[in-house]
């Protein structure tokens, strides 16, 4: 059965789908309002905030500033190819970025294969907690995030990424 709960963020709300597997609830996605692909709802979900309370406090504790490495059980989902990328992206830390071509030739693909790796990050169904935020431009343009430019910005300089700009 699907679960689904919805919580305050510096963002704005965020959309936590879940899956009940035999250990709990593994996180199915992470959605922001505005972005790109958003799961739907499906008819027959559950709304229930407690199955998410450790999610729900990992993702406060990020934004307080005393979490740098999520801990959640992610529902399985995606290709091969994409679980390949989004296990890189996890892999990421905390406060750097990486740039696509650095995280392709991580991943032993060739140049040919940028525009698929994009589209497998742009796939990733869980924001935020698997940081996709963190992958940019070669030349240190903020591209393509699903939840909106705007937002990756802000999560680079929370995590410290990216200096905070003065208007």
């Amino acid at each position: 059965m699907t679960t689904c709960t919805t919580i305050t963020s510096p963002l704005g709300d965020l959309l936590l789908t879940g899956e009940e597997t035999g250990d709990g609830l593994a996180l199915a996605s992470l959605s922001m309002p505005g972005q790109k692909n958003v799961p739907a709802v499906q008819p027959g979900s559950r709304q229930d905030k407690e199955p998410f309370a450790d999610i729900i406090r990992q993702v406060e504790a990020y934004f307080a500033g005393e979490l740098t490495r999520f801990d959640i059980p992610f529902a399985p989902g995606g290709t091969d190819f994409q679980r390949r990328v989004w296990r890189a992206l996890e892999e990421i830390p905390y406060g750097t970025t990486t740039t696509y071509g650095a995280l392709a030739e991580r991943l032993g693909l060739e140049r040919v294969r940028i525009q698929a790796l994009g589209a497998a990050i742009g796939a990733n169904p869980l924001l935020l907690v698997r940081p996709c935020h963190r992958v940019i431009g070669a030349d240190g343009s903020m591209r393509g995030y699903a939840a909106g430019v705007d937002r990756k910005v802000r999560l680079l300089t929370h995590e410290g990424a990216l200096q905070p700009t003065l208007l």
